[in-house]
């Protein structure tokens, strides 16, 4: 047998080529062929007397196929192994005219996409921007009322007053928006009376940029729109009364600071106020820092340079996908597989380097948080969380072990990015809350 390798072009694209005698399988073949004729049950013939040139008439091609294949893959594997060929995806055999009932000798080739080595750009030069969101009195203000307005008293009366909420259908004809929304009437800047002694079935035509005072975010929040979208809305507009909400703020009382964050976790306004800023704090440095890792991802895939086996990437991307992907959608997004692949070989580059790896335990102790988290609990104590470990081992264990590897991947990532941001320069984006609210972009 003699395994050639030779490196086709400057995208990291390589040809192996194997090459088998006779020699090199017909050992193999002949003891196969000898074991099916032990085994063969042909009519005429005891079991085990089937003579061998018999069971080679009937058999001996199929033993020869699977003989070769199995030689073919232990061979090109050992190969890739031994010389610690870094691959992309698999060897994609090369098509071939091969004539088992009269060839001794084969030829075989295979496609390789080969891992080029490749630098991370990080270090003093190296920056990129988490937003920094300070607080501002109209999100403090938002959140208080909805914290009345969930812990209070709820109602669905038959009549809107000034300050209910109603839920309903808003279009408009000439360009056919139609969208289920809450129309909070607090908010409208002009023309709030249309909307008090309305009840479910009636119809309201209002001019929706004047009723919120052109302001884009109070509109965007209404309708579901852009901030860009809502900012340039006009004419008129129909909404059809579906329900009326009413809400009775709820006292701040200790009954509610319990409701809100846990038994006795406060005990006065002072301690409610702080902690419900602190909270909202802890959420929105939560987002900046999702956005900060999405920025930090996209630019150090942007900044590396890979020198990627682009025709085979593509031929791969075909096979790989068993029908469900063709050449012209490969095409169609190719940037956007490339840019999967550049992470991925950048996220393995950093596991390796970094010698980062995953412990059972922190799998574990991961998704009991996760499960933990749906209660809802401020605290929880050391004996709850131990009692759901089982539920989170038979999770773990689910769909022949889908999950555990979900969560190992999860963690991986999550420890790629941590290596990354020690790396890189961090700088502040400042904004307000409501900034960040309206355009939250990696």
């Amino acid at each position: 047998m003699d395994i050639t390798l030779d490196n086709k072009d400057e995208q990291q694209g390589a040809l192996l080529t194997v090459r088998l005698t006779e020699a090199d399988y017909s050992e193999a073949v002949e003891k196969q062929i000898k074991d099916v004729s032990k085994r063969a049950q042909i009519k005429g013939f005891r079991p085990g007397k089937v003579p061998a040139a018999l069971v080679r008439k009937m058999y001996g091609k199929g033993v020869l196929v699977d003989e070769i294949n199995k030689q073919l893959n232990s061979a090109v594997d050992t190969y890739i192994k031994e010389n610690k060929l870094r691959l992309l995806g698999d060897p994609l055999p090369v098509p071939a005219n091969v004539d088992f009932d009269t060839q001794k000798d084969f030829e075989f080739q295979f496609e390789l996409g080969l891992v080029p080595d490749f630098s991370l750009p990080t270090g003093d030069g190296f920056e990129v921007e988490r937003p920094k969101v300070e607080l501002d009195q109209n999100t403090l203000d938002e959140t208080y009322e909805q914290i009345g307005r969930q812990f209070g008293e709820n109602t669905n009366p038959e009549t809107a007053e000034a300050g209910d909420y109603i839920s309903g259908q808003l279009k408009q004809e000439t360009t056919e928006f139609s969208q289920k929304v809450l129309l909070p009437t607090n908010k409208l800047k002009n023309g709030a009376d249309k909307f008090v002694g309305v009840k479910a079935g009636d119809v309201v035509t209002f001019d929706l940029k004047d009723a919120f005072g052109g302001d884009a975010t109070l509109i965007a929040n209404f309708t579901g729109l852009s901030k860009e979208l809502a900012a340039g809305v006009d004419g008129e507009y129909t909404f059809e009364v579906e329900q009326i909400h009413r809400s009775k703020q709820a006292e701040y009382d200790q009954e509610l600071f319990d409701k809100v964050f846990g038994k006795d976790i406060v005990t006065s306004k002072e301690d409610f106020d702080a902690k419900v800023r602190e909270t909202i704090q802890e959420n929105y440095d939560r987002e900046s820092n999702n956005v900060l890792n999405r920025r930090l991802i996209q630019k150090i895939v942007d900044s590396t340079e890979i020198n990627l086996p682009k025709e085979f990437f593509k031929k791969w991307l075909v096979a790989a996908n068993q029908g469900k992907l063709t050449k012209e959608q490969v095409e169609e997004n190719y940037a956007d597989y490339e840019k999967e692949l550049k992470w991925s070989l950048i996220r393995n580059k950093v596991v390796e380097d970094q010698g980062l790896k995953v412990s059972n335990e922190e799998i574990m102790d991961r998704t009991m948080d996760k499960i933990l988290a749906q209660f809802n609990m401020p605290e929880v104590s050391e004996e709850l969380r131990e009692s759901v470990r089982g539920f989170a081992d038979n999770y773990l264990r689910q769909e022949n072990g889908k999950n555990y590897v979900q969560e190992y991947e999860a963690i991986l990532a999550d420890k790629v990015v941590d290596s990354l941001r020690g790396q890189i320069v961090v700088k502040d984006q400042p904004m307000t809350a409501e900034d960040f609210r309206s355009n939250p972009q990696a």
